[in-house]
């Protein structure tokens, strides 16, 4: 062992030794898992086979890109974890599947609930960058949930297949504003912010809102709503008429009825998506690869969390979601 090596493993010993204390104080009695991750310049996508067809591919490959959680315009952490920015995380794996020459379709996996305006639309945008520039197709994948802002990227694909119990829909905006004014009035805290004029406040939880800034606050929702139902009319033109407002009042709805409804082209399972992936690029056979971060073991098609950095999760507590920026949202949030 060479001596630059030797404080690396005395550091990751000491992080191992560290965990494994915790995890034996009160309450540690359950299973813990922990990971050590790869150092800053170890941390380049792999591409890793999960699936090889039946028939010898020739080394031809469709890709598997997630989109997973919140998305946002910001890295999302964990405990104890650095995480990833979800749309620089897209696009580095959409710019790997566009300069390997072997890969000739992406499989568009999404399981998301949603997330900010512009990132949602930043994503939609890489994606439709990714078809002009590569000239390969896309086809989506809806999961569990791939509602709101995760259809509105969805959109971006060549053609959705979806499993019959996935929820998707959820097409609109919201902004989500409260007042703690009356409880602060209750127990005598008076505030007073000091403005450059009457509507920069707008939607402060300090302060109640007054007819005009709604009226301000609502226009912007209405713009971003506009976009998404334009969007939609544009890129599913299965839609008919006498179904379109019902599509876009901001409703949930299973696979099976997207559809139905023309929100999906059909419903399936991940190897349908391939099927249809290898059908749109035009080859017979390809390999299933999934791109993941070294040291991240993938076993299977299933598995779609690609990030590999620090992960100590002894409580398995899902942070996702906690720190959520104010904005405006394409999101589902029950």
């Amino acid at each position: 062992m060479n001596q630059r090596s030797e404080p690396t493993i005395v550091k990751l010993a000491a992080v191992v030794l560290g965990v494994a204390l915790i995890g034996l104080g009160p309450g540690g009695c359950g299973p813990q898992t922990f990971v050590i991750g790869v150092g800053p310049g170890e941390k380049k996508l792999k591409a890793t086979v999960v699936q090889r067809d039946i028939v010898p591919s020739g080394g031809r490959r469709v890709a598997i890109v997630d989109i997973s959680g919140m998305i946002v315009n910001m890295n999302r952490f964990g405990l104890l974890e650095e995480g990833e920015h979800p749309v620089s995380l897209l696009h580095e794996q959409l710019e790997q599947a566009r300069k390997d020459n072997r890969v000739r379709a992406i499989i568009l996996r999404l399981n998301t609930s949603g997330g900010t305006v512009t990132a949602s639309d930043a994503m939609y945008r890489e994606v439709m960058r990714f078809k002009k520039r590569s000239s390969k197709p896309v086809v989506a994948m809806l999961m569990d949930v791939a509602a709101s802002g995760g259809y509105y990227v969805a959109c971006s694909a060549d053609r959705i297949i979806t499993y019959p119990t996935s929820i998707t829909g959820s097409i609109g905006v919201i902004f989500q504003t409260v007042s703690v004014q009356p409880a602060l009035n209750r127990i005598g805290v008076h505030t007073d912010a000091i403005v450059s004029g009457p509507n920069k406040a707008a939607g402060s939880w300090l302060s109640a809102m007054d007819p005009e800034q709604r009226i301000i606050l609502q226009k912007l929702v209405d713009d971003f709503y506009h976009r998404f139902v334009a969007l939609v009319r544009t890129t599913r033109p299965n839609i008919t008429d006498d179904n379109f407002e019902s599509v876009v009042d901001g409703r949930v709805i299973s696979g099976d009825t997207a559809v139905e409804m023309g929100l999906a082209d059909a419903t399936g399972d991940l190897y349908d998506a391939w099927a249809d992936a290898k059908r749109l690029a035009g080859v017979k056979t390809a390999d299933l690869v999934h791109y993941h971060r070294p040291l991240r073991f993938v076993g299977s098609p299933y598995a779609h969390r690609p990030t590999g950095t620090v992960e100590v999760n002894l409580a398995k507590i899902n942070l996702d979601g906690l720190e959520t920026p104010v904005g405006f949202y394409y999101l589902w949030q029950p």
